[in-house]
């Protein structure tokens, strides 16, 4: 998986070089260029506003007493998208290290896992229902476009995978659980214990529908919100684009960016789909990659500072410890 994670990189990178050379990297600079410090600085703040956004529908499906306070869990967000944005490993790693930075601040390892768990599913479910309000747009602007079918198939692929997803974590349980067992008894003495302890904190977080259904509503917002961002980022560009045709162009660009997971950072991915769905809805190939680069400067000003901060509280526990 390393391996694969280090090819799919380079290709991607391989492909935005191309991409820039292609429609001409005189033309993107240009374009990235119209851009002023205080859009900038609008756009980094949006991004700041999401992340509480998505902190508090982590915090929403986390069962009362989980994290001391919906902060804890907005950094826990903030950790896992900066992780998966900057580092050269696909989004599960961000999971990981999201998790791992709310262990950090108190939130229990049994919690902090299956809560995350729960929560990109709730997440990958208000994705399908963003996308599907992307396809709608596209289908009123484009009614004969090629991608329509494909995105369809895609579409309900992705609903019968999610639900097939939360079976295997609540219907189909004791049988993992035991095979779990298996496979970590010999690697871990406590391990039977373990897979226990998630199992019933995954049948308690999906007992709470209400909250389930908070998780999920507040992701459907965030979605629309990631949206806004990218009107906001064309419109700092000066395309004149409807939010409507950014939101379907955004909503369809995440459906993409999660059927191809395993790449880094969307290396590429992020760049074919700005130039590609952006020309569906009339906007020039140079100015939809100048507003992929802007997110891309985004998320590294975003995203280092946390990184370090999160490091830095590593070290410290470290050094509390010893």
């Amino acid at each position: 998986m390393k391996h694969l994670s280090y090819i799919l990189a380079v290709a991607g990178v391989l492909i935005i070089v191309g991409l820039i050379g292609y429609f001409g990297i005189g033309n993107v600079i240009a374009a990235v260029g119209r851009i002023g410090w205080l859009d900038f600085a609008v756009i980094v703040g949006w991004q700041l506003l999401l992340f509480g956004v998505l902190g508090l529908a982590w915090f929403a499906i986390t069962p009362a007493g989980g994290a001391r306070h919906a902060g804890v869990l907005i950094w826990g967000r903030m950790v896992r998208d900066a992780s998966s944005n900057c580092l050269p490993f696909s989004q599960l790693g961000g999971f990981v290290f999201g998790s791992r930075a709310a262990m950090l601040m108190g939130v229990s390892w049994v919690t902090a896992t299956a809560s995350t768990v729960v929560d990109v599913t709730a997440e990958f479910l208000a994705q399908i229902a963003f996308a599907g309000i992307g396809l709608g747009i596209l289908l009123s602007r484009a009614p004969g476009s090629a991608l329509a079918l494909p995105v369809e198939i895609g579409l309900g692929l992705a609903v019968v995978g999610c639900f097939a997803f939360v079976w295997l974590q609540n219907g189909a349980a004791p049988l993992f659980a035991k095979l779990g067992k298996l496979i970590a008894s010999g690697r871990l003495a406590d391990a039977q214990d373990r897979v226990a302890v998630i199992q019933a904190e995954l049948g308690l977080i999906y007992g709470h529908t209400t909250r389930l259904a908070i998780g999920f509503s507040i992701h459907l917002i965030g979605w629309i919100m990631a949206g806004a961002a990218g009107w906001i980022a064309y419109r700092a560009l000066g395309v004149a684009v409807s939010f409507d045709d950014v939101l379907a162009i955004e909503a369809l660009l995440s459906a993409l960016a999660a059927a191809a997971f395993l790449v880094p950072v969307n290396a590429g991915v992020q760049e074919a789909g700005y130039a590609g769905l952006g020309a569906i809805f009339g906007v020039p190939p140079e100015l939809s990659l100048g507003v992929s680069l802007i997110r891309r400067a985004r998320d590294v000003v975003v995203g280092v500072p946390i990184l370090l901060l999160w490091q830095y509280l590593e070290v410290r526990r470290l050094r509390a410890g010893g």
